[in-house]
């Protein structure tokens, strides 16, 4: 219970708390963008995770109510949905096992993970003008792994 309870306040009600205070300062000034991140388990499951994937969902559907509720208002709320990411926690998990990283990268119907540049170019273009009419998106950067798997709905 308490890592499970731990992981809803960091993933979940930190997301809520940072939009409480964006959305004031958005509201205040006319208008603003918000890209929350949730990840590929909001979008679908993840074995032995149960509260890093409520977590997830919840800050998924946080964003799509959030988007609804300020789309009037000139804010558009998005959430990126990362799959796996070559980031240096994963490759620290991974190590010099070549085979653990090459079954990894096989398990992502591109061939391997996204580099964290891919993700941030995805967040910039939600921030951008280039996508005013976009909100209320929960979008998956994950190489077709929700599409191999039916998720992503």
């Amino acid at each position: 219970m308490d890592t499970f309870r731990q992981v809803l306040a960091v993933n979940l009600i930190g997301t809520f708390t940072c939009m409480k205070y964006e959305l004031a300062q958005m509201v205040a000034q006319g208008g603003g963008v918000i890209v929350n991140t949730a990840s590929t388990s909001g979008l679908g499951g993840t074995p032995l995770m149960p509260g890093y994937v409520a977590s997830k969902h919840g800050v998924v559907g946080l964003t799509k109510g959030a988007a609804v509720d300020y789309a009037k208002r000139n804010i558009r709320i998005n959430c990126v949905c990362p799959g796996s990411v070559q980031t240096p926690m994963i490759m620290d998990w991974i190590g010099d096992d070549a085979d653990m990283l090459a079954m990894h990268n096989a398990a992502q119907p591109i061939g391997r993970m996204a580099l964290p540049e891919e993700v941030a170019e995805a967040v910039v273009w939600l921030a951008s003008d280039r996508a005013s009419f976009v909100t209320g998106v929960a979008l998956p950067i994950d190489g077709a792994m929700m599409a191999a798997a039916g998720g992503g709905k």
